[in-house]
């Protein structure tokens, strides 16, 4: 699925967004997942993840191909992802079956080597894609797995166009996330100082339109009303799980884009694949650091956070619909209210859902609520993104390596009594110790989540 740029002189409709509706349904399965970015997936160990709360597990074959398991070992129900890789096979650490990419056993330890396996000693398997640097993977029969339907971005394979990567996990509904992310009228308020986010005085009516809503997704477009004649910028959402921003800017040919994939771990969970491209001010992006950039974007999803999920818990607690309880404005909330319709329409097949005058609300499980309490942004963050882990490790080594430093040059100190060296060691030891103070500060910002003064 290649996603057309929107135009607002013309506002053509695009390839994925045209089949009447009376011609379509909705199967949540029959759809393409984002699980992880490429660089972010480990290479010699299972990847778990859940798509509403059903768990799989990625891994790598012996013909360094990835493969998609369902998470759990047929013989006694241990989840595979807590394993390990053996030949390109998936280990199960309780009792040692193994299995391969296409999820057949081919080894089990306690039976003879004569013996035959177990026709049905086997894990449900499902097809993996990788499409620009994003690892996908179909839920649905494998015959009906199509390639072209990922979502694709035409920008980011032509020359000059740069792009930036962050993923996350968030403590709420990927319905909540879309709504957030949906939502251009937050900003100038919730992200006002950020770098990226807005400011107050921006504050003001939207002019919104909605242009094409079907099966496949919204697309509108929107700007300030104090600028009557100003730029439009154009919104889509795919469904299920992409919202994507696009904006140009003057003459000069400058296109900037943010995509915002979702994944639905489970209820009161979902993931966030950020991506931002721009074919304009690319050495900033080319020379900054991800994990330099990963804290900025961080901190304007931690501005959110809290809202939605206490957002999230009062719509759950009063048990009634949004239609009761929002109080939408046409300057603000046209793409909100849309997509929470598109649900009420479209949404009968999924798991759970919020729509707009109806739903589907399940409880909470065990491990969804221990994940509600994981606000902290090493849980959210640092531990599955490759490039803040290393910073992160990284920290924890030169603290340790600056103390070490601090702790001899001081004992350097002690035993040259009176001399010149003594004083010189002493210096030292201290600036190393200060140096280790100020790295250990730094190292927060991999661990704790931003708050609002």
């Amino acid at each position: 699925m290649t996603l057309s740029n929107l135009t607002p002189e013309t506002a053509p409709s695009t390839a994925v967004l045209t089949t009447p509706l009376v011609e379509q349904a909705f199967n949540w399965r029959h759809c393409w997942y984002p699980v992880a970015f490429l660089q972010d997936l480990p290479e010699d160990q299972p990847y778990g993840f859940s798509v509403y709360d059903e768990p799989f597990v990625l891994f790598r074959s012996q013909d360094e191909k990835l493969a998609c398991l369902s998470d759990r070992c047929p013989h006694r129900a241990a989840r595979l992802s807590d394993g390990q890789i053996i030949d390109g096979a998936i280990e199960c650490l309780y009792h040692g079956w193994q299995f391969g990419a296409d999820g057949q056993c081919v080894h089990i330890p306690q039976l003879e080597a004569s013996a035959k396996l177990p026709t049905n000693a086997c894990a449900p398997s499902f097809v993996v894609a990788q499409n620009q640097g994003l690892v996908w993977v179909w839920l649905g029969e494998a015959e009906a797995a199509d390639l072209d339907s990922i979502p694709t971005l035409p920008d980011l394979n032509k020359p000059g166009f740069v792009h930036s990567d962050c993923v996350v996990d968030l403590p709420y509904d990927q319905t909540y996330l879309v709504e957030n992310v949906m939502d251009p009228a937050h900003v100038s308020i919730s992200h006002h100082g950020v770098k990226g986010g807005g400011d107050r005085k921006n504050a003001q009516p939207l002019e919104m339109e909605v242009i094409e809503n079907s099966v496949q997704g919204i697309r509108g477009r929107w700007r300030g009303a104090n600028k009557p004649n100003g730029t439009w910028r154009d919104v889509a959402w795919f469904a299920p799980n992409l919202v994507l921003h696009t904006a140009s800017l003057g003459d000069r040919g400058w296109t900037f884009g943010l995509a915002l994939y979702t994944l639905p771990l489970g209820k009161g969970r979902c993931r966030i694949f950020s991506r931002g491209y721009r074919n304009f001010m690319r050495w900033g992006l080319r020379l900054k650091p991800r994990w330099l950039d990963h804290l900025n974007t961080n901190k304007i999803l931690e501005q959110d956070l809290p809202l939605i999920v206490g957002q999230q818990a009062q719509i759950e607690q009063l048990g009634q619909s949004l239609e009761q309880l929002y109080l939408p404005l046409k300057t603000s909330d046209i793409f909100v209210i849309e997509y929470r319709k598109w649900l009420d329409k479209f949404g009968s097949s999924l798991p759970f859902y919020e729509g707009y005058s109806s739903s589907v609300r399940t409880q909470v499980n065990e491990e969804s609520n221990h994940c509600q309490t994981l606000l902290d942004r090493f849980s959210r963050h640092t531990q599955i993104c490759s490039s803040c882990s290393r910073a992160y490790r990284s920290t924890i080594r030169l603290k340790q390596t600056l103390a070490a430093t601090a702790i001899g040059l001081a004992a350097v100190a002690i035993v040259t009594d009176g001399s010149i060296t003594e004083i010189v060691a002493l210096s030292a030891s201290l600036s190393a110790a200060a140096i280790a103070a100020v790295v250990g500060k730094f190292q927060t910002h991999f661990i704790n989540s931003y708050t609002r003064h």
